[in-house]
């Protein structure tokens, strides 16, 4: 069975960084995409970033344009999501999730996912 793990959250000043890890128990295949979602008290899940397991395509949502980047390990087991110059409106629950991608690159729909992993907090303030 499919198990997403994500780390490395935490507590970040404004401006800071931090790396978020999600690791896959299996692989990531040519069918897979990888995509992190956020959740903010009292708002809706969004999308974030994601990553194709095809050719390691990203996409980045317009709030993280610029500042995050998607990557993928070379043992194809795990994801990291580098966030620079961090916001206190990045606040949220960060959780990475696994599914197919309907077309050649990856979205961030949550639609096209279907394992989640748990959830880890970033929380960023002086």
């Amino acid at each position: 069975q499919v198990q997403l793990v994500e780390s490395g959250g935490g507590l970040v000043q404004p401006g800071g960084s931090l790396r978020l890890s999600c690791a896959d128990s299996g692989l990531i295949g040519d069918y897979d995409a990888i995509g992190w979602f956020r959740q903010a008290p009292g708002k809706e899940r969004e999308g974030v970033s994601c990553i194709s397991g095809r050719d390691g395509q990203p996409y980045h949502a317009d709030s993280a344009k610029g500042r995050f980047t998607i990557s993928r390990d070379d043992g194809k087991n795990t994801v990291y999501l580098q966030m620079n110059s961090l916001k206190p409106e990045d606040t949220a629950v960060y959780y990475c999730a696994k599914g197919t991608p309907y077309g050649a690159n990856c979205t961030v729909f949550e639609e096209e996912y279907d394992y989640w992993g748990q959830g880890t907090q970033v929380t960023v303030s002086s």
